[in-house]
C-alpha cells in the first residue's frame, strides 16, 4: 500500500471541497472518499486504488433512516447495511432491500459496509483485482484479459468487447427493482440521480463506472412510497450458502389483482455489468396472468440479449430460472 494523507471532515461542504481537488472521480482518483471501508482498504492493499488522499466522512451525520416527505424512505449515505435491513418499515414494506442486503457480505462486514459504500462497489473480477494482468477498467487501453480467461462469474448483460465484469451488489438490484432516487452533493450544488441513470455500461470506457465528478458526495438514497398490495423478494444463487457472489439474482417488486398481474418491477444481478433492470421482462408480465408459461416467457425476454464469455454461458438458463422462482415466490405470497 502506498503512504497517503489522511483528512477527516466534519461537514458535508467540507468534504465536497476536498473531494473536489482529485483530478478524476474514477479508477486512480487522487482523493476518495471512506466509510466503512470495505472495498476501499482491500483494493489499496492489492495496489489497484492508489488515492494520494482520503478523507474520511464517518462523523458525517449521514447516518439516519426515516421517512421522506410525501411517503417513501430517505436512507442516509452512512447507514450500515446491517442497519438498513433490520429497519422494521425496510422489512415491513421493502423486503426485496432487506433480503438483499442479509444475502451478501457476512454480519461482520454488514455492519461496517455503508449504503453510499455499496452503491459504488467495484467489481470482483479477478483480473480487475490483480495488476498483473491487463484490465481495461483499471487501465484503460491494456485489453481485457477476463475475455478470453476465466469468466465463469461475469456479466453476459451490458458487456462490451473491452470489458465483461460484472456488478458484484445485491443492495443495488434491489435498489433498482426499487426505482430508488440518488441524491448527491456536489460543488454545484445538490441532485436526485434516479438509480438507472446512475451507472454507466462500459462500451469503450470501462474506467467509468458511473456519473459521478470529483467532489460529488452520495448523501442519501430515497425509496418511493410503496404501491399499496405490492409484494417483493430477492432470490440469489450462488456456489455456497453465505459469503458469496451471485451466479445469478432476481428482485422483483410486483402488484396481482387476483390471477392479473397490474405492475411488475424486474432487476438482475450477477448477469450484468451494472445493476440490470429488465423492462423487457416488465413489459411481458403487466397485463397478464400469474402462472408458469407467463413467468417463463417474461424470463427469455430478459435474457434474449445475453453474450455469454467461453465459461459462463450457464449463466443465461440459471437466471432465467431465478427470474421464474422469483416471480413464483412472489405471487404465491400476493
Amino acid at each position: 500500500m502506498q503512504t497517503f494523507q489522511y483528512q477527516q471532515s466534519i461537514t458535508v461542504d467540507q468534504a465536497v471541497q476536498a473531494g473536489a481537488r482529485s483530478k478524476t472521480a474514477q479508477q486512480f482518483a487522487d482523493v476518495r472518499f471512506i466509510a466503512g471501508g470495505t472495498t476501499l482498504v482491500d483494493l489499496m492493499k492489492l495496489d489497484v486504488e492508489r488515492p494520494n488522499q482520503v478523507v474520511d466522512i464517518n462523523t458525517l451525520p449521514l447516518a439516519k433512516i426515516e421517512p421522506a416527505p410525501g411517503g417513501g424512505l430517505v436512507i442516509g449515505a452512512l447507514a450500515r447495511n446491517s442497519a438498513v435491513a433490520h429497519h422494521p418499515v425496510v422489512q415491513r414494506d421493502y423486503a426485496v432491500l432487506s433480503e438483499a442486503l442479509l444475502s451478501g457480505a457476512s454480519p461482520q462486514l454488514r455492519n461496517m459496509a455503508t449504503t453510499a459504500g455499496n452503491l459504488l462497489q467495484r467489481t470482483r473480477c479477478p483480473y480487475f483485482r490483480d495488476t498483473a494482468h491487463a484490465c481495461n477498467k483499471r487501465e484503460p487501453g491494456t485489453g481485457c484479459s477476463a475475455i478470453g480467461g476465466h469468466n465463469r462469474m461475469l456479466a453476459i448483460l451490458g458487456t462490451s468487447k473491452d470489458c465483461i465484469a460484472s456488478n458484484p451488489s445485491d443492495q443495488n438490484v434491489a435498489l433498482t427493482a426499487l426505482e430508488a432516487t440518488i441524491q448527491v452533493q456536489g460543488t454545484k450544488g445538490g441532485r436526485s440521480i434516479p438509480i438507472q441513470d446512475f451507472y454507466l455500461k462500459p462500451g469503450s470506457t470501462p474506467n467509468r463506472e458511473n456519473i459521478l465528478e470529483p467532489g460529488d458526495l452520495i448523501v442519501s438514497v430515497t425509496l418511493p412510497a410503496p404501491v399499496p398490495g405490492t409484494q417483493s423478494h430477492y432470490l440469489k444463487l450462488r456456489d455456497r450458502a453465505a459469503y458469496e457472489f451471485a451466479l445469478a439474482s432476481a428482485a422483483i417488486v410486483i402488484k396481482t389483482n387476483g390471477s392479473r398481474i397490474e405492475r411488475a418491477r424486474v432487476a438482475l444481478g450477477g448477469v450484468g455489468t451494472v445493476p440490470w433492470r429488465s423492462r423487457e421482462a416488465e413489459h411481458v408480465l403487466e397485463g397478464q396472468t400469474a402462472n408458469a408459461a407467463t413467468f417463463r416467457r417474461a424470463a427469455d425476454a430478459a435474457l434474449k440479449d445475453a453474450q455469454p464469455a467461453s465459461e459462463n454461458g450457464f449463466k443465461v438458463e440459471l437466471a432465467k430460472r431465478c427470474i421464474v422462482r422469483t416471480l413464483t415466490g412472489s405471487t404465491q405470497s400476493a
